[in-house]
């Protein structure tokens, strides 16, 4: 790969956040192959070479006692930080195998698992790891991703849950079930929606599985990257669909109030259980992060962006950004762009 150390220098120190950061636990007897599939598509994207390093994404390996653990196959795994629910992970994944290991959790996992989900940290479940948070009663009226050879046993012993044995993976109510086996279709999601498309298609180059060649039909999947959370409460629930629907045209709060017959205490109220914010304030995120995806994947200047985000102008979209991201439109894309030529190499 053409590069200089100066350029990776450079992108490195102007990195005050990492795009993407991730706590594992392993579950004992957990099964390598997800956690493989997970892993190595976001470990290529994370760094400009092939060093491994943890640039642009940052992970830790957890145990549930601060041990090792003995993988399914017999490896024994040693963590790499002490066992931390506390940081703000943008994902943490629960990595599970044998059956005899997740069939019965301990309590105080079960508290951990729904303390995370109520603080809104998106929650993975690889393998058989789903039986834990179905026993928190996180995926009571949702659908989970399982595997064909515990499907029966999941569904005796969660009738209030839908076993779905034909997806990839499943993003339901701030869970994402993963059978196993498939989850590198799940990290290539997650790297498009935080990292862009082009990492994205280079983390699936370097692992040679790059889809430039005719395959059989595959399954549809509820991606991260296309299919948005889904909410419990109807009137959180209609009302996002809605500000998706006119994301670049927002209307006055009080004509979503009227639309939604509600008062504006009400769908605040509700939307504080749901998501944690505001209407006001879960609004602008989501313009927020469409400007950023946009950013990322076009060539739009920052005054286009903004038009087409919702703002009423670019120093408008300017104020906002940087008081959530803590950085410029400008110096974000500025930023992106070195890295994206440092992961485009001469062919």
């Amino acid at each position: 790969m053409a590069q200089s150390v100066a350029a990776q220098f450079e992108i490195e120190e102007k990195q005050s956040r990492p795009d993407i950061k991730i706590g594992f636990v392993l579950l004992n007897r957990f099964t390598l192959h997800p956690v493989a599939e997970l892993i190595d598509p976001i470990r290529f994207a994370a760094d400009v070479a092939f060093s491994s390093r943890q640039i642009f994404c940052q992970w830790e390996w957890m145990t549930l006692n601060n041990q090792p653990v003995i993988s399914s196959c017999g490896l024994p795994v040693q963590p790499t930080a002490p066992l931390d629910f506390a940081t703000h992970w943008d994902y943490v994944v629960f990595a599970g195998g044998l059956l005899e290991e997740t069939r019965n959790p301990t309590d105080t996992l079960l508290d951990a698992v729904r303390s995370l989900h109520a603080r809104k940290i998106p929650i993975i479940t690889l393998d058989s790891s789903s039986f834990v948070v179905a026993k928190a009663g996180l995926l009571d009226g949702k659908r989970c991703a399982v595997h064909f050879t515990t499907r029966d046993e999941f569904k005796q012993s969660f009738p209030k849950v839908t076993p779905v044995l034909d997806q990839t993976y499943i993003s339901d109510g701030g869970i994402i079930s993963c059978p196993g086996g498939t989850s590198i279709e799940l990290a290539v999601d997650i790297i498009r929606k935080h990292c862009g498309e082009q990492r994205a298609s280079k983390a699936l180059k370097y692992l040679m599985a790059e889809p430039d060649k005719p395959k059989k039909p595959v399954q549809k999947r509820y991606k991260i990257s296309t299919i948005n959370p889904r909410y419990e409460e109807d009137i959180v629930q209609r009302t996002i669909d809605y500000m998706h629907q006119h994301i670049a045209s927002p209307a006055p709060l009080q004509d979503i109030t009227t639309l939604m017959n509600v008062s504006m205490h009400q769908l605040n109220q509700a939307f504080l259980r749901s998501t944690g914010d505001t209407v006001v304030v879960h609004w602008r995120k989501l313009r927020l992060d469409h400007a950023r995806n946009l950013m990322t994947n076009s060539t739009a200047s920052i005054h286009e962006i903004a038009l087409r985000s919702g703002f009423s102008g670019a120093s408008h979209l300017i104020t906002w950004f940087r008081k959530q991201y803590g950085e410029t439109p400008a110096g974000f894309r500025k930023r992106r762009r070195a890295v994206e030529r440092l992961f485009s190499p001469d062919e």
